[in-house]
C-alpha cells in the first residue's frame, strides 16, 4: 500500500476553523444566548516533562495567533455551519448568531515566555472559548515542527512511521467492524497537516467505522459529521458565574443541564461526568434526564468501572441500557478500544472519541497541554476529576468545592 507523504502547506492565513473543535461553536452558541457578558479566562497548562519554550519560536507563535484573530470567521466557513440541521431538520445555529460571529473579533491573546511558554486570554466567555483548541492545535503545530528541524529528522520519515502506525490500527479495526470511532484528535495532534491525512486515509480505510470528526474544517473538507457536545468549561463557569452572583453552587449544575438539553434537545445530549466527579453527576442526574439524554462520555477514571456504573445506573431506573451510549475519550489506543468494545458491546452502545494516539503517534513523545478557564466574573474556577491528576483550580477552593458544594458522594 502507497501513501502521499507530501506535507500540506499550511495556508498563509490560517482559518480558524483548521483549529476549532465543533463543541466550541456549540458552546458558544448556548454562551451568546445565556451569558454573553460573562469575563472569562483561559490558560495554558503544560503537563509534560518537556520545556515548550525549547522548541516553540514564541514570535512565530504569537504571529499566527494574531494573523488567525485578524482574519476572524470566513464566510464559507459560516454559511457551512449554517448549513447544518438537526435531527428535526432545523438549523443547528441561528442566523442571528451566525450574523453575530461574521462580525465579532476574538480577543487578543497574550504569549510570553516565564520559565516556559505561557499563554492567557480573556474576553467575552462566546468569543474567548473559540481560542481553546486553536491555541492547543498551534502550540503542537510549532513545538513539533521545531523538534523535527532541531534533532534534524525527515518530515517524511516521521510521517511514514506514523502511517505504518496507522495502518497497523487499521488492520486491528478491521477485525472488529462493530467499533465506531470519531476523530477527537485537534487539540493534541503532530500538526494539522498529519491529522488531514489521518482522518484521509481512515475515511478511505474504515468508511463504515469513522462515523465523524470533531474538527470543523475535516467534517466539512471530507464530508464528515461534525460531531461534540460540551466541554468541562460549561459547568465550571456555571458554577463559578452562581458564586459570583451569591446563588448556590451546586444548583448551577442542574441549571447548564437545563439550559443545554431546552437549546440542543436528543440530538446533542451526551453528558460529561467528571466535571465535578461522577459521584456528584449520578447523584444529580434526574430520572427524566436518564430517561430523554442519549448518553455520557468518559474523560477520567476507570473506564471500565465507568462502564459498569453507567450500566447499573440505567438499570436502577428500569432504562434498557442498550438504547444508551458511552462516549469513551480518555486517553485511548487502540488496544484499550478493543478492551472496551468487548466489555461492553451488546451491553450499551459505545463508541470512542479518539484523540491523541490517533493524531499524534509518529514515533514521537506527545505533549500532555491543556488550555483551561480559570476564572469567570473574576471568580476562581474549579474542576474535580475522577483522576485526582486533573483537578484544576486553587487547592484550598477545590477541597472547598468537594466538601461544601459537590460533596454527595464519590471523589
Amino acid at each position: 500500500m502507497t501513501h502521499d507523504l507530501t506535507m500540506m502547506a499550511p495556508p498563509a492565513v490560517p482559518t480558524l476553523s483548521a483549529g476549532l473543535d465543533y463543541y466550541k461553536f456549540t458552546m458558544s452558541q448556548l454562551q451568546y444566548e445565556q451569558m454573553p457578558a460573562v469575563q472569562v479566562t483561559f490558560g495554558l497548562i503544560n503537563r509534560s516533562a518537556v520545556r515548550l519554550a525549547d522548541m516553540i519560536d514564541v514570535a512565530a507563535l504569537r504571529q499566527q495567533l494574531e494573523s488567525v484573530r485578524a482574519r476572524g470567521f470566513g464566510a464559507d466557513e459560516l454559511a457551512y455551519l449554517a448549513g447544518l440541521q438537526t435531527s428535526q431538520g432545523s438549523p443547528v445555529f441561528a442566523p442571528r448568531y451566525l450574523e453575530w460571529l461574521s462580525t465579532a473579533r476574538l480577543p487578543a491573546v497574550e504569549v510570553w515566555v516565564d520559565g516556559d511558554v505561557r499563554v492567557q486570554t480573556s474576553g467575552d466567555w462566546p468569543l474567548v472559548t473559540f481560542w481553546e483548541t486553536v491555541v492547543m492545535s498551534a502550540i503542537n503545530q510549532h513545538y513539533f515542527a521545531g523538534y523535527v528541524r532541531t534533532h534534524g529528522l525527515s518530515l517524511t520519515d516521521v510521517y511514514a512511521e506514523g502511517m505504518r502506525r496507522l495502518d497497523t490500527k487499521i488492520a486491528v479495526l478491521h477485525q472488529h467492524s462493530g467499533i465506531k470511532i470519531v476523530d477527537f484528535g485537534t487539540r493534541r495532534h503532530f500538526g494539522f497537516d498529519w491529522q488531514t491525512q489521518v482522518v484521509a486515509h481512515l475515511h478511505q480505510q474504515c468508511t463504515n467505522q469513522l462515523i465523524g470528526t470533531s474538527n470543523v474544517a475535516l467534517a466539512r473538507q471530507f464530508g464528515l459529521r461534525p460531531i461534540g457536545t460540551f466541554a468541562h468549561e460549561m459547568p465550571m463557569v456555571y458554577a463559578a458565574v452562581a458564586e459570583h452572583q451569591g446563588r448556590e453552587v451546586r444548583d448551577s449544575h442542574q441549571r447548564f443541564l437545563h439550559d443545554w438539553y431546552a437549546r440542543y434537545g436528543a440530538d446533542l445530549s451526551i453528558a460529561l461526568t467528571d466535571t465535578f466527579g461522577s459521584g456528584f453527576f449520578f447523584h444529580d442526574f434526574t430520572p427524566t434526564q436518564a430517561q430523554t439524554w442519549r448518553g455520557v462520555r468518559h474523560d477520567s477514571g476507570d473506564p471500565l468501572a465507568f462502564g459498569e456504573r453507567v450500566i447499573g445506573f440505567y438499570q436502577r431506573h428500569g432504562i434498557d441500557a442498550r438504547t444508551k451510549t458511552i462516549v469513551f475519550s480518555d486517553s485511548l489506543t487502540i488496544e484499550r478500544i478493543v478492551e472496551l468494545y468487548r466489555r461492553f458491546a451488546g451491553r450499551i452502545n459505545v463508541l470512542f472519541g479518539w484523540g491523541t494516539n490517533l493524531t499524534n503517534d509518529v514515533g514521537l513523545t506527545p505533549l500532555n497541554i491543556v488550555m483551561k478557564t480559570t476564572s469567570a466574573d473574576g471568580v476562581a474556577t474549579v474542576k474535580l476529576s475522577d483522576h485526582v491528576g486533573k483537578h484544576m483550580g486553587p487547592q484550598e477552593k477545590i477541597e472547598r468545592y468537594k466538601s461544601a458544594h459537590f460533596n454527595a458522594v464519590g471523589h
